[in-house]
């Protein structure tokens, strides 16, 4: 998998330069500032144009503050990202509202991701409408043809989102982040809600889309395993940092900070003969994210293992 659709050579399509975002706890009755969460600390991170980098943690790690962020959903404290070489902290309307049809996001519930009161047809043509892309004849031409995309029937444009199954809701919300054309998308959880066999169906439509319309994908997910699949690219995230990133071979096969070897240890291997005599249980919860609104966080560097697979430094 690892380089599939990837040019080492490209300009980094995505490109985030110490993002920190943090969010002030309130208390009492005056609701003033009595601690401070840090969402992510520190973050930098390049994709490059076709690639999925996959951002990798538990629940509470700051992956997905990380997406939001670079969305402009989230306002960071400090920091930089920068979408095509344009900076996107601070941007103009009009750069925003480029960007907001040039990167896409598919959630995790793809059932609260969808207007129950809308049919699929009103669904994907909403964005497309919102950025007047042609007339009501040609967007609905233009839903069908999506729906196909995600191997899902026509017939199905006038039904409502209650009468699909979760796998294919989550394909419609996918054909719906495909609908403008999208340079970047980022799936959140995308399939975490899936059982086993969907979860495999929607990586492999992922993958294929990302070939066929030269997706970079940022791909954020707890599950190693699925990671290992649909990844070019892995960072690891604990307590708002990244703490390991390379490329997949390298994070797999010889992964060097000690959140990483757990994290892998969860992974069920198949072959007792590949098993290891030993691994480390994830018994272990993730300390808060809270600090006090003092608290100055320790900045470590990055320590590079190779050309392709760095480590913070512990």
């Amino acid at each position: 998998m690892s380089g599939i659709g990837t040019d080492a050579q490209s300009k980094p399509l995505v490109e985030v330069r110490n993002l920190v975002t943090r969010f002030d706890l309130k208390a009492g009755v005056l609701g003033r500032p009595s601690g401070r969460v840090h969402a992510v600390e520190n973050v930098s991170l390049d994709i490059l144009p076709g690639e999925t980098l996959a951002l990798v943690g538990e629940s509470g790690c700051g992956k997905s503050t990380v997406a939001r962020s670079i969305m402009q959903l989230d306002r960071a404290v400090s920091g930089s990202v920068r979408f095509d070489g344009s900076e996107m902290i601070g941007a103009s309307r009009k750069t925003m509202a480029l960007f907001r049809r040039q990167a896409q996001m598919i959630f995790q519930d793809p059932f609260s991701s969808l207007n129950p009161r809308m049919t699929i047809a009103q669904a994907l043509m909403d964005p497309m409408k919102v950025h007047r892309m042609g007339s009501s004849k040609q967007l609905l031409a233009r839903a069908a043809e999506l729906l196909a995309k995600v191997e899902l029937s026509p017939e199905y444009l006038d039904r409502y989102p209650h009468a699909f199954s979760g796998g294919q809701r989550q394909r419609i919300c996918i054909a719906r982040a495909l609908a403008l054309d999208p340079k970047l998308i980022i799936a959140d959880e995308a399939v975490a809600s899936l059982d086993v066999t969907i979860q495999a169906q929607v990586i492999n439509l992922l993958m294929d889309l990302q070939r066929e319309f030269h997706l970079t994908l940022l791909f954020i997910s707890h599950d190693m395993a699925v990671v290992e699949r649909i990844a070019h690219r892995v960072a690891v995230m604990y307590l708002g940092e990244i703490v390991e990133i390379g490329d997949r071979r390298s994070v797999f096969n010889n992964p060097q900070h000690p959140y990483t070897r757990k994290l892998l240890s969860t992974v069920p291997i198949a072959d007792p003969t590949q098993r290891p005599e030993s691994r480390e249980p994830m018994v272990d919860e993730i300390p808060s994210a809270v600090r006090p609104l003092d608290f100055v966080p320790m900045e470590l560097p990055m320590i590079k293992v190779s050309s392709t697979h760095s480590v913070r430094q512990s």
